[in-house]
């Protein structure tokens, strides 16, 4: 198996901080896999499409879901395949390695070029799933029983793992990974990543909308936070919609884009209702006494 260790400084499109850059160096360095945890819409999973873009490599996603076996990752052994080729087909099903159809990992380890391996959302899976993938990301290897073939990685892939941190993790998977928490961007981060994805946006506009956003997100009571990737789409909405920039501070226009939930609908409606009134009564008292 052969080790080739480059330098991730990020891309054009995705912007990224000193400590997660050498995070996915040091896991890149180390042969470790990178786990990544962070609430949804800080860009776990883009992470890795940037890391594939940057070092110029193919990427394969293997998405977690609840019913997700680690055998999944690995290999298939077709064997309704095999049955209907013995009663209806001309095969020679005596040769078993016809109906071994490789999983995620499997096509990783059997690349003939460098890959990046996304395992996304790692924590949909049951809580034995991460425990039994420990020796083959270890050793790069895994047997195939039904044939009696060891598969090596050829190229040791770089494996980035994403967590919402729906449930723990296992200690001893935690222990053989280098991890790393996408804290949600401050302001400042946020305005970079705003003009990376639409660069042609007025700064008064990126302003007021991000004021609103953060103002958003600051209210207790929410059950789902708006995200990175809700407040791309809502600066576009805006443009798109012509919307001036005093009905943004005074109304969030466009709510549906932001948020996703009926609740926290009425908890903002009630917020800007009081804080509005609030603001008519000020008004009233300047002007009248």
């Amino acid at each position: 198996m052969q080790v080739e260790v480059r330098e991730f400084k990020g891309t054009a499109n995705y912007i990224v901080s000193e400590d997660l850059r050498n995070s996915v160096n040091v896991s890149t360095a180390l042969g470790r896999p990178l786990l990544i945890k962070g609430e949804p819409g800080t860009g776990k999973t883009m992470l890795a499409r940037s890391i594939a873009e940057g070092l110029g490599l193919d990427l394969i996603i293997w998405n977690i879901k609840s019913t997700t076996k680690a055998q999944d990752g690995l290999y298939v052994y077709d064997t309704v395949q095999r049955l209907y080729d013995s009663q209806f087909g001309d095969h020679n099903v005596s040769d078993i390695s016809q109906y071994i159809k490789m999983g995620k990992l499997g096509e990783a380890f059997l690349s003939d070029k460098h890959i990046v391996l996304l395992i996304d959302e790692i924590d949909k899976a049951d809580l034995e799933f991460p425990n039994d993938l420990l020796w083959e990301l270890d050793m790069m290897s895994f047997y195939i029983p039904e044939t009696g073939v060891t598969v090596t990685a050829k190229h040791r892939p770089i494996v980035i793992i994403t967590s919402n941190a729906e449930k723990e993790l296992p200690d001893a998977f935690l222990r053989r990974c280098i991890f790393h928490y996408i804290n949600f961007p401050e302001p400042e981060m946020m305005a970079r990543i705003i003009n990376v994805h639409h660069p042609k946006l007025e700064d008064k506009l990126i302003r007021e909308a991000m004021e609103a956003f953060y103002w958003i997100r600051s209210l207790s009571g929410l059950q789902k936070r708006p995200s990175t990737s809700e407040l791309l789409d809502w600066v576009q909405a805006l443009t798109v919609g012509g919307v001036s920039l005093e009905k943004i501070r005074k109304e969030v226009p466009l709510l549906g884009v932001l948020i996703k939930k009926n609740q926290d609908f009425d908890v903002i409606l009630s917020r800007l209702n009081t804080q509005n009134a609030n603001k008519t009564k000020t008004r009233s008292h300047i002007l009248w006494g």
